[in-house]
């Protein structure tokens, strides 16, 4: 991978990342479209610490407040039942599903789930799932009602996002929605739900990575890393704003139209489900 694909890949990362399209569905058929095969989990994890870095930047005052008053319900300077205080629990419950699943299907989600038969048919169908969910959840619950019911169960949606094609943030809003919480409320627990996660799995294959001759190099790592953080900090209050007057519907037909796209470009022979290079390692094989 050269710095002009790792921008490329950057851009592509900062502009889906929180969008509900899938970002590690995008890297993975941008990467294949450029002509550099798959550019791997490690690539797609260690990337996102740029992405989430933007959102600790535009979440930063929401951030402090929520981790200041969680240290200090511990010691009773602040009610345990203090808003903020709660939503330090119910992050820190909702990224154990994600944290459990991530390690014990490890391999499957660095091979077998990076098929890009998986991520056409997760694209249309959790899309599908979001138009569903838009369209009829009730959209009234403030993010202030959250229980560690909905923490946990908004988790194991977020988990759902190890398969590339599925989305974090579509994951975990369309579990909102179908939990009747608001646009703005599920994609804000969305966002702050993935800072913790995010950035453990992007450290841990960052350590992973190293010494590793398979692994991208670290340079257009980081070139792609810083641009997908510049462009992120934009996208996250442009999505903001358009959500707060407008419904998910063309994300939903997006999704569908670019997974039947997928499958038709796979049925020809124009796209490979997998990376040669990749199947080989996993096979015991040569490319």
């Amino acid at each position: 991978m050269g710095i002009l694909e790792a921008i490329i890949l950057g851009i592509v990362q900062g502009l889906t990342e929180f969008l509900p399209v899938s970002s590690s569905a995008h890297l993975r058929i941008s990467s294949e479209l450029l002509g550099i095969g798959d550019a791997g989990a490690a690539f797609t994890a260690i990337t996102q610490i740029g992405t989430e870095a933007a959102v600790i930047v535009y979440f930063w005052r929401d951030i402090v407040r929520i981790i200041g008053r969680w240290f200090r319900s511990l010691t009773g300077a602040v009610p345990r039942r203090d808003p903020d205080a709660l939503m330090g629990w119910w992050i820190i419950l909702g990224t154990l599903p994600i944290v459990v699943l991530g390690l014990l299907f490890e391999d499957a989600i660095d091979s077998t789930l990076r098929s890009l038969w998986f991520v056409a048919f997760a694209l249309i169908g959790f899309g599908l799932l979001l138009g569903v969910a838009d369209r009829f959840g009730r959209k009234v619950r403030p993010i202030e009602q959250l229980t560690w019911k909905h923490g946990l169960i908004y988790g194991f949606a977020q988990a759902l996002a190890l398969i590339p094609g599925v989305s974090r943030s579509g994951g975990t809003i369309t579990a909102g929605l179908i939990m009747g919480y608001t646009r703005e409320a599920a994609a804000r627990y969305s966002f702050l739900l993935a800072i913790p996660a995010v950035l453990g799995s992007g450290g841990y294959k960052l350590v992973s990575s190293i010494g590793d001759p398979t692994a991208t190099p670290a340079i257009p790592t980081a070139v792609a890393t810083v641009v997908a953080f510049l462009v992120a900090l934009v996208v996250i209050g442009l999505f903001l704003r358009y959500i707060s007057k407008r419904s998910f519907m063309p994300f939903v037909v997006y999704r569908v139209l670019l997974g039947i796209t997928i499958i038709v470009l796979l049925s020809t022979g124009v796209l490979s489900p997998h990376d040669g290079a990749a199947v080989a390692a996993t096979s015991g094989g040569t490319p």
